[in-house]
């Protein structure tokens, strides 16, 4: 693997483990609370808000209208959530799939008249992993730092409302590093991995669990020229069902 490889390969895993870093916490109280769709939903906002600011070229021209604009979308997204939780908690992951399918639409609908929206349409879905710069995550990481640190001195904030707006915040700055498949896929997958598990070492799994999946990943798209996001997904996915399926077996024995 040469030097020019390297320095593509490198801030790209780094991106991954600052994503790994919040999404592995979050995804687990995704779980606990039942609402699996939550992630697509807010990362599907998250989106719109970004299309929206390169649709329009005044808008566009604002600062760091690519950074506050796809957070508001995503805040206020994950504020209308918030409030169907508590009067409709029943419904709540059917209206939280609603949200997705018409934000979907909604940014399809937008697309649809600009030659280059496929194109778009597909960066923002796939993520462009390995085309992210060392400058790029000089935010993140400040951000998910601010976050982890508040986790670990008040976990509890997890259990109330303020979940939904760490959640969005991390969202929004995750969509634009890896794309709405990889957040999801890293939400999801690493927690459902340890899911039957207890103990205080859960959580290093879960970590162990994407770390495999985004070096597999990387290596396989550098190595074959497959689409770095795709190759991500698929390997987080086979690292999850080997662990789960490993990890049953030990507690068998």
């Amino acid at each position: 693997m040469d030097y020019e490889l390297l320095t593509i390969l490198l801030p790209a895993f780094a991106a991954g483990i600052l994503v790994l870093s919040t999404h592995v916490v979050l995804g687990k109280q995704v779980l606990k609370r039942g609402i699996i769709f939550i992630d697509l939903a807010i990362a599907q906002i998250a989106a719109l808000g970004a299309i929206v600011v390169r649709m329009d070229h005044d808008i566009a021209e604002l600062a760091y209208v690519s950074i506050w604009m796809p957070a508001l979308f995503a805040l206020a997204g994950a504020g209308i959530i918030a409030l169907l939780a508590k009067h409709m908690a029943e419904e709540l992951e059917a209206m939280i799939g609603c949200f997705y399918v018409l934000s979907a639409v909604t940014a399809m609908l937008l697309l649809s008249n600009d030659p280059h929206g496929a194109e778009l349409l597909k960066q923002l879905m796939s993520g462009q992993i390995l085309w992210v710069s060392w400058q790029q995550l000089l935010l993140p990481t400040i951000v998910y730092s601010t976050i982890l640190a508040l986790i670990f001195y008040k976990p509890k904030i997890l259990d109330g409302a303020a979940f939904y707006l760490l959640f969005a915040v991390v969202i929004t700055l995750s969509v634009e590093l890896v794309g709405v498949y990889l957040v999801f896929s890293t939400l999801i997958l690493p927690a459902l991995a340890i899911n039957k598990l207890q103990g205080k070492r859960v959580l290093l799994w879960a970590y162990s669990v994407g770390l495999v999946g985004y070096l597999l990943g990387l290596y396989l798209s550098a190595s074959f020229d497959l689409p770095s996001g795709a190759a991500i997904v698929a390997t987080l996915a086979l690292s999850a069902v080997v662990f789960r399926l490993v990890s049953k077996v030990g507690l068998k024995r």
